[in-house]
């Protein structure tokens, strides 16, 4: 069976054969000098309601509502470096533009996310800004569509909405060609989560930039992991201790580098000696590590700025859009050449 369409003022004024303009000052609230409903015609109202699961549309016109100048952000964890970067940006740019952004975490579990949607569309936001999409499940993004939510997403991307990003495939592929001009051939890619946009994109990138040279990166050598130290540390012990393991590894996220760069060392390797290795965002501490990280900068903060804008775009009606930073590889001695590896 198909889904049931969303209860609207007007489809409880049809059902009770009374005009809409009565059912909006019940549930709405009335505007000063307004006559309200009878108390028996309030009841029905407010009744029927209940029974259909009406939720106010804060986006739909409406007799008495205007805009309320919030925006409401989602993440996974604002624990994430990267992630309050971002949010940095979309609170830079949107009190430039008179706005209000406020942040909820959802653990980038479904449940918490729905939940977190719901709270925030009570408060009557403008509009959403999604940083916790999921390439696995588009339910959320298609309910918020039928809706007619206004969103936009950030940091990760999903086909066919709009969305501010990184160039994550392109950062990938300069991570790739990063090592190819050391001479490294036997690689591993520490991914990331597989149902995120990174943990696609960027070890796609390199994965098909390798290709592009001749050599294909074993499935073994792709190891999907948790983006902190913890994954990444856990990831690399995987793929330092096979009988060849690689002299050279690439992390889509700095954390999960900082841990990988703790396995180096638990195998008695050195970073950029033995190993090389580079991670993803460019955070401030990956210059000020024992052996400073190379790593493939995201810009962040202009991130969170353009998912302002797209939304600015969306509130006004454009057709969908995506912004996507220009990735640069920032080279530091973290990578070396295959040649000083004790490991080729």
């Amino acid at each position: 069976m198909g889904k049931s369409k969303q209860a609207t003022l007007q489809s409880i004024a049809d059902d009770l054969g009374l005009h809409v303009s009565t059912v909006a000052r019940v549930l709405n609230g009335m505007r000063e000098g307004e006559r309200a409903a009878s108390g028996a015609t309030a009841e029905r109202i407010r009744r029927r309601a209940a029974e259909v699961n009406y939720r106010p549309n804060p986006h739909a016109a409406s007799l008495r509502t205007k805009r309320t100048n919030l925006v409401g952000v989602l993440v996974p964890r604002l624990s994430d470096v990267v992630l309050a970067t971002v949010y940095e940006g979309i609170e830079s740019a949107a009190a430039q533009r008179g706005l209000t952004a406020f942040v909820a975490n959802t653990q980038d579990e479904p449940a918490g996310q729905r939940k977190r949607i719901e709270m925030m569309l009570d408060r009557r936001v403008d509009g959403l800004i999604l940083g916790d999409a999921r390439a696995d499940d588009h339910t959320v993004l298609e309910e918020l569509t039928r809706r007619e939510v206004p969103f936009v997403l950030v940091n990760r991307s999903v086909a066919g909405y709009p969305a501010a990003t990184c160039d994550n495939y392109l950062g990938g592929r300069l991570a790739a060609e990063h090592l190819l001009e050391l001479g490294h051939r036997r690689v591993g890619v520490i991914a990331g989560l597989a149902h995120a946009s990174t943990g696609i994109d960027r070890p796609a990138g390199f994965v098909d930039r390798f290709r592009e040279a001749g050599i294909d990166v074993p499935a073994e050598n792709i190891v999907y992991s948790g983006l902190d130290s913890h994954g990444g540390h856990c990831a690399a012990d995987r793929m330092l201790a096979a009988e060849s393991p690689p002299t050279a590894l690439f992390a889509v996220n700095d954390f999960a580098a900082i841990g990988a760069a703790g396995s180096i060392r638990k195998h008695g390797l050195r970073v950029g000696e033995d190993v090389s290795l580079i991670g993803f965002n460019n955070i401030a501490l990956t210059a000020e590590m024992h052996v400073p990280l190379t790593s493939i900068e995201s810009h962040a903060f202009d991130m969170g700025r353009d998912a302002v804008e797209l939304l600015a775009g969306v509130l006004s009606g454009a057709p969908p859009q995506q912004r996507r930073t220009k990735p640069v590889l920032v080279a530091r001695a973290s990578t070396c050449e295959a040649s000083l590896s004790r490991l080729t």
